[in-house]
């Protein structure tokens, strides 16, 4: 069976499984409801007392409630996978996923919450829900919106992280971590070229710039050169100021002035970082690359370039987003930890120091990485215990934990 037939195959699969479920995720309670005693303890008489305290210190909500380990996975459906805006009714079975990803590695009770597309008041709408969840999970929502919004949501006294963005910055820091150790590389005197300006383009670029870090919190690469559609992002480029989030890029990389294709930003390159779309990338673009060169071709399901192809090209390490290619760069190897860690600190927030936490827990998850093995695999549950340690380390270290 080839790739396209056995994809066919997963597809009336997934249909089949989801029809015969009605979804994949429900609710179960905790306690018996047997006899009217345990009614009365549960609900009333015997709940107001509990709403009684938590009136008067509403911390007491992480005590007596669901909130402590449930998170909401909140999407208005305007980037769903590789589907675009399809709304949030069609969105529903990617939020289920991720809650019984959640539920799976993590221990942590997670519930779909879909909007079904752009709200004028978005962030509003998130802040009312948000009293019931510990953490909140931004998941498939349009750039530049996603940013607004995230950055909107900073101050609720809870994490709040969209998973496209940080999520996907953090398994690529860890993969490319690996991959220097791999290759011999220094972390440090990396140039790389990220393809792709949206949300994880604009995450994993920040990331590895360790913006807002002193020298001895986290070392950065030499050189990162951003391109999108219309090429190399430079300061002196026409229109930039139009979008907020390009002009902080234009900013804070490219510090040699490059201007062009992505064909001309790939000369003396170290690292290419795909986040873009199927077929960008070709094998001369990789031999104008320096030697031992780190190729991530994460577009989904098409990458930038095949496999084999980068390969042909020159490429030392190539990682894809795919599951049926070595070096699977998945934003699932992050997000369980990330979130478990946070609840586990009470922490206000995912703060960067947090973040590149659990991108060397993930790498050290392989103790000796090669060119076909620089990631643990999604499934081994003691990456998720490795990443919530040092998750809730950091939060703790960093001033972001709380003790309730």
């Amino acid at each position: 069976m080839d790739q396209e037939e056995d994809r066919d195959a997963i597809y009336r699969e997934a249909l089949a499984l989801h029809e015969k479920h009605h979804g994949k995720l429900e609710i179960r309670s905790k306690v018996p409801l047997e006899s009217r005693h345990d009614l009365s303890r549960a609900y009333t008489p015997g709940v107001a007392e509990v709403c009684r305290a938590i009136h008067k210190d509403r911390n007491l909500a992480y005590r007596y409630t669901l909130k402590r380990n449930t998170i909401a996975i909140v999407t208005d459906g305007t980037a769903v996978l590789g589907l675009g805006n399809i709304g949030g009714y069609a969105a529903i079975p990617v939020m289920e996923g991720k809650a019984i990803l959640f539920k799976k590695f993590a221990g942590i009770d997670a519930f779909p919450i879909c909007f079904d597309g752009p709200q004028s008041d978005f962030v509003e709408q998130v802040r009312n829900i948000a009293p019931v969840f510990g953490g909140i999970n931004l998941e498939d929502i349009a750039a530049p919106r996603c940013f607004e919004v995230e950055e909107g949501l900073q101050d609720l006294g809870i994490p709040v992280m969209h998973d496209d963005q940080h999520g996907t910055a953090i398994t690529v820091l860890a993969a490319l971590l690996n991959a220097c150790r791999a290759t011999k590389k220094q972390f440090e005197d990396l140039h790389i070229v990220v393809c792709g300006a949206g949300a994880a383009g604009y995450a994993i670029t920040r990331l590895l710039r360790c913006i807002g870090y002193s020298p001895d919190v986290c070392r950065s690469v030499r050189e990162i050169v951003v391109c999108d559609t219309q090429g190399i992002i430079h300061r002196a480029r026409k229109g930039l100021y139009r979008n907020k989030y390009k002009f902080i890029l234009a900013e804070e990389t490219n510090r040699t002035g490059r201007t062009g294709s992505l064909s001309d930003a790939m000369e003396g390159a170290d690292v290419f970082i795909g986040v873009s779309g199927p077929g960008v990338l070709n094998e001369e673009m990789i031999r104008r690359m320096n030697d031992h060169p780190i190729v991530f071709a994460m577009a989904n399901p098409v990458p930038e370039i095949m496999p084999d192809a980068a390969r042909r090209g020159g490429a030392a390490v190539v990682g894809t987003g795919r599951s049926d290619f070595p070096n699977q760069i998945n934003n699932a190897l992050a997000f369980p930890g990330v979130f478990r860690g946070a609840l586990d600190a009470f922490a206000t927030c995912i703060g960067d120091e947090m973040k590149v936490a659990a991108a060397h827990a993930i790498a050290d998850c392989v103790p000796h990485p090669n060119r076909e093995h620089i990631l643990p695999t999604i499934l081994d549950r003691d990456v998720t215990r490795a990443i919530a340690g040092a998750v809730r380390e950091a939060a703790i270290q960093s001033g972001y934990a709380r003790d309730l």
